[in-house]
Parts: structure tokens; C-alpha cells; sequence
């Protein structure tokens, strides 16, 4: 099922090249006559790298690393909560009961059990998973940390990789991340511009995927783009002569990028879910997580190089009592059992198991993280508070060494106790693998925000 959106729009006449432009789409990607016309050439990447595309699975909230991950079945039972650990199909290595299919494919990823952040505020923490720094970060009470606002990391890959007509390079599946009615900063392009924005996408269970970026002008159909595209030509026809040529020939490319993600079949068709086997679309669970899951396989075979799958959405989705995601102050090993474990269970494991079968995995990341953990400690309501101070990602494919635990906690998960690392660590040592290290950074006005983790590798 495909689904375009809709919006209101004034009458044509006597329009601006901005709104004429807006009409066509251009706007709706996100981009300024400023951003198109400030267009660099792309910048060379190291030869030979093991990863061309990431996957990154945004468990907004924060997940309980000592309810996934990194238990602790000797910590007093405040601590260690009602779970068991289970051995995987590596020796030595042992996760969440709650968590059996994950634990049969140990050997695809690796376990990072000592990050950490500087904040446990879900806007501070939120950007600096997102861009590695707190630099331009507002806090959930609205102070903006100081410095400069830093790139998302799938920004640095579409700055770095280029412009491409027929597939953005990053797309984030879900609405724009929140807490309460405060947007996390750090989300797009920051200072490379809108241009390297994501390209949003969502799922919805009843409506499938939805492109709110694509929304048309009322009563507008995409058969009825040919005449609108008739227009532009016309006008375009105008304003050539006090153009350039240069401008005109980016103008026309980003245009014909919306124009094509809408109207061509062949575009379009990776928007198809329905194109899938039935049975894999079932494998993937028929929840939102679980379609954006396979949606973002689909993404990243046509062209996509980063693909952000958020977990939870401005629209409430089924798998989410809220927006909260993972954030379970209260309930948390009730809401636990009857949704996040075994949808986060089933959805990762097939996307693992699909992008094997397609000989995907070994060039594509998948990452699996939320901003931060929640407390060892259980609180007096059955849940865990926010906890920066030590938590748990997955990390799988692209050349990193699956059936690996890198670094380890202390006794009730509460520190780093050995290979202490954050999250710009994390996202260096991915871009790395990208062919992305200092000297293409560098080229872009950007520096390395961290220090590769060689034991992932």
C-alpha cells in the first residue's frame, strides 16, 4: 500500500519562483534556492572500504541495557530485574531470555557494553547520539548547550557521498523525533545545510508507507504532475535569461529528483511494500518497527546509504503506549514483555537473516542504540530512570566482527569498568569503515568527533 499525502496551497497566479518551486516539490525535500546553488563536487572516499551503506536503529528512549544486552544475574535482585540471561550461539557470550532469536545469531554482531554520554536529558543525549557532540543541543527545559550545532551522522555521509537523482542518500523513517513538544535537535544537516536533511518516510499499519515529504498541492494527483511540470518549463523559459546556466542545470536536477520519486514507477516501487513475499513480510512482524525494518532493505538496494529506522514517532505507532519509545519510567518490565522485547526480537533478527540472504551484510552496518540506558537500580514504580553513565549497542555487518563483546561494565552495570567509549566513538569507527576518515572529513570543513574502536573491527 502507498500513500502520498496532501496539502493546501494558494492559487497560482502571481506566485513567486520560491512558491512555483514549492509547487513542484523542491520545497518539500526541504531545499532553498541557496542550498541548490550551493552544491560542492563530491568528495572521494577511501578505496576499497569494507561498508558502503549503514542501517541505524534509533531505540528513542533509551533501552534497559541490563534488560537486553549486559545482564547482571548475580546483582542484588534490585538491580538485575526479572530476566535470566541465555546462552547465544556463541560460547561466552549470553543475553536477555526475552531475547531468543537474537540469541541464536550472536555470530552476526557484536555487543558494546561500556558507552557512555555527558547527559542524561533526552534532548542533550539525543544529539549526541545523533551527531556524536552536545554542541548546539536543547535540553528538554530549552537550554541550548553552547557551540555550533554539529551534522547528523547520515548528513556527513550525503554531504560526502554526493548528490544522487534517483535515490536520497539519507532517509530517516519516522516523524521528527520529540520529547513532550520539544524537537531533539541534530536530526539533519546542521550546518552542511537542508540539503542533507533526511528524506522522511513513515510506515502506518492500516494506510502503509507514507511520504510526507512528497504531500501535493490539493486535488493534485501525480497524473496531473505532467501539466504542473509544463508549467515550470515555461516559467523556467523566463528566467533563463538572467540564470546561469550552472544554476539552472542543479535547479533542474533536484527537481527532477522530486518529480521522478513521484511519478516514475520504477522510483516508486521500493516505496511498494506489497512487492515483498507475504511470509517475509510476516517475519518481519506486521508492526510499524517491523515494516520500516524490511522498508529500510529495500532503501538501502536501491541507493540509500544511510537509513535512520526511528522507533518510535510523532504519530503513536502500535508497538509505542506514546512517543516515549523506551523511555519506561514506570511498567517497565510489563510494557517489556508485551511489546519491545519481542518486536525489537523478531524485527532485527529477520533483517539480519534478509540482508545474509542477499549478501548485504557484509557491506551494509546495522546499529542498534537508543541515546542512553536506564538505571540498574529499579525504581518504586517497576521501572528505570534515565542513565547515561553506561549502556549497551548492537553493532552488525559493514566488516565488524560478529559472535564480539567490546568493553564491559562493573558489577551492576552502572560504570564502564574496562574499554570505556561514547557514542562519537561509535559513529567514527562506522564511518571509518565507510572509507569516511580524516582526510575526506577534513575536505568538508568537519573533523573526527571520536576515536575508531579497533576491537569492533
Amino acid at each position: 500500500m502507498f500513500n502520498v499525502g496532501r496539502q493546501r496551497a494558494q492559487h497560482c497566479g502571481g506566485i513567486s519562483r520560491r512558491e512555483l518551486l514549492r509547487a513542484g516539490s523542491l520545497a518539500a525535500l526541504g531545499l532553498s534556492l541557496g542550498d541548490l546553488l550551493r552544491l560542492e563536487a563530491t568528495a572521494a572516499l577511501r578505496p576499497n572500504a569494507p561498508a558502503k551503506s549503514v542501517i541505524l536503529l534509533w531505540l528513542w528512549g533509551g533501552p534497559s541495557h541490563l534488560d537486553t544486552f549486559d545482564l547482571k544475574p548475580k546483582a542484588p535482585v534490585e538491580y538485575r530485574g526479572p530476566y535470566s540471561p541465555i546462552a547465544t550461539n556463541v560460547p561466552g557470550i549470553d543475553i536477555c531470555e526475552m531475547l531468543p532469536q537474537l540469541a541464536r545469531r550472536a555470530d552476526k554482531y557484536a555487543i558494546l557494553r561500556s558507552l557512555h554520554c555527558e547527559s542524561n536529558d533526552h534532548g542533550i543525549a539525543g544529539t549526541i547520539g545523533l551527531t556524536g557532540a552536545q554542541s548546539g543541543a536543547i535540553s528538554l527545559s530549552g537550554q541550548t548547550m553552547p557551540g555550533d550545532l554539529k551534522p547528523a551522522h547520515g548528513a556527513v555521509i550525503s554531504k560526502l557521498l554526493g548528490f544522487q537523482p534517483t535515490m536520497p542518500r539519507f532517509v530517516t523513517l519516522g516523524g521528527h523525533l520529540h520529547q513532550g513538544h520539544r524537537r531533539i535537535a541534530g536530526e539533519g544537516g546542521g550546518p552542511l545545510g537542508t540539503l542533507h536533511d533526511p528524506f522522511r518516510l513513515d510506515y502506518d499499519p492500516e494506510a502503509g508507507v507514507k511520504i510526507p515529504q512528497l504531500d501535493l498541492i490539493d486535488g493534485l494527483t501525480p497524473d496531473g504532475l505532467a501539466s504542473r511540470r509544463d508549467l515550470l518549463n515555461a516559467f523556467d523559459q523566463q528566467t533563463r535569461r538572467v540564470e546561469t546556466s550552472a544554476e539552472i542545470s542543479q535547479l533542474d536536477s533536484f527537481y527532477q529528483q522530486a518529480f521522478s520519486l513521484l511519478t516514475s514507477p520504477d522510483a516508486r516501487k521500493v516505496f511498494d511494500l506489497n512487492r515483498e513475499p507475504d511470509a517475509l513480510r510476516t517475519q518481519y512482524g506486521r508492526f510499524r518497527f517491523g515494516q520500516c525494518c524490511l522498508l529500510s532493505r529495500r532503501l538501502i538496494e536501491q541507493g540509500a546509504r544511510f537509513v535512520q529506522v526511528n522507533w518510535s514517532s510523532h504519530v503513536e505507532p502500535v508497538e509505542d503506549t506514546g512517543d516515549g519509545g523506551w523511555d519506561m519510567h514506570d511498567r517497565n518490565f510489563k510494557q517489556f514483555q508485551e511489546r519491545h522485547a519481542w518486536m525489537l526480537d523478531q524485527s532485527l533478527s529477520t533483517l539480519l537473516d534478509d540482508l545474509e540472504q542477499r549478501g548485504m551484510l557484509r557491506d551494509t552496518i546495522v546499529v542498534a542504540v537508543g541515546e542512553f540506558g536506564r538505571t540498574p537500580k529499579i525504581n518504586h514504580k517497576s521501572g528505570r530512570d534515565h542513565w547515561h553513565h553506561c549502556y549497551s549497542a548492537l553493532v552488525a555487518g559493514g566488516g565488524f566482527r560478529g559472535g564480539n563483546v567490546v568493553g564491559a561494565s562493573d558489577k551492576h552495570a552502572e560504570h564502564p569498568l574496562s574499554n570505556a567509549v561514547t557514542p562519537a566513538d561509535l559513529f567514527t569507527t562506522v564511518l571509518d569503515q565507510m572509507g569516511i576518515g580524516t582526510t575526506q572529513l577534513t575536505t568538508t570543513g568537519l573533523a573526527p568527533l571520536g576515536t575508531p574502536i579497533e576491537d569492533l573491527v
